[in-house]
């Protein structure tokens, strides 16, 4: 039986796509099955940097046809397999997306889940790994720019034939001053976790592995649990509960104390108290 092929996807960088392919692999993997992630993002590729994985052969060296897709598999945390990418220019010059179609179809019929990390924008190197999912899962934080960007992917995801359904979304560094449930409707697509900004363990890559008591971890395994069910189990993600825990955004003060929220504290109060705050979505 062939894998499941899952493109995260969102429409601005540093929404914490990455971090959300390495936690979700290495929860599945944890969980007993085979996955593999491979860096889809061409141009500002990071995913062996952030694992601390040293690799002679990347996904750009596949893509350029310098190198079989066997040649780029590296050992990442916590038994996960990855295919790393490179930063450099001529590399992302070289390396043609088209070509993604031939290593996805090889990892999908050795592994169990493989879980594509891509790149920002709307651009060819994005719509192909969209095109060759099963699934795509949304990732965005509050920005008003990334949450626009990521309805627009969204977009393009659904308008790609043969490409897979948009399973939903995940809504990342929240606070308790977080309009969850605007950001919600403006997506348009389930809401299947919220993820607190979690400063205690920003450096910490993978979280489920080196803080697993921490709060973003635990929203990555709750997100992990769903996606087995959906990878795994046939289940459907619309009729999937949101990952949130209200003691999560209990004692939010430190985050608080960051500047930009500062800036807002006394207005958001108010809005708290007429929406329900986070938790609003959930009443």
């Amino acid at each position: 039986m062939a894998g499941y092929v899952c493109t995260i996807a969102g429409g601005k960088g540093g929404v914490g796509k990455t971090t959300t392919a390495v936690n979700v692999g290495v929860a599945l993997q944890e969980m007993g099955h085979d996955v593999v992630v491979v860096d889809a993002d061409l141009g500002m590729a990071n995913l062996g940097a952030m694992l601390g994985v040293e690799h002679g052969t990347s996904v750009h060296d596949i893509l350029a046809s310098d190198a079989a897709v066997s040649d780029a598999l590296a050992d990442a945390p916590g038994g996960l397999t990855v295919i790393p990418g490179e930063q450099s220019l001529d590399a992302f010059a070289d390396a043609d997306p088209a070509r993604l179609r031939k290593v996805i179809r090889t990892l999908r019929n050795a592994y169990d889940a493989v879980l594509i990390d891509t790149g920002a924008g709307l651009s060819h190197e994005v719509a192909v790994p969209l095109g060759l999912a099963d699934g795509v899962l949304l990732v965005t934080t509050p920005d008003e720019v990334a949450v626009g960007d990521t309805v627009k992917t969204a977009q393009l995801a659904d308008r790609i034939d043969d490409g897979g359904e948009v399973l939903g979304a995940v809504l990342n560094r929240v606070t308790r001053h977080t309009d969850v449930p605007a950001i919600a409707d403006e997506l348009g697509h389930h809401l299947l976790a919220v993820v607190p900004d979690d400063l205690e363990a920003t450096s910490r890559e993978p979280l489920v592995l080196n803080a697993p008591d921490s709060r973003a971890a635990q929203a990555f395994q709750g997100l992990t649990d769903h996606l087995d069910e959906v990878f795994f189990m046939g289940a459907d993600s619309g009729d999937l509960d949101t990952v949130v825990e209200e003691e999560w955004f209990v004692g939010d003060d430190e985050a608080d104390a960051a500047e930009a929220e500062e800036a807002v504290e006394a207005d958001d109060a108010d809005e708290d108290d007429e929406s329900g705050g986070v938790f609003g979505l959930f009443n």
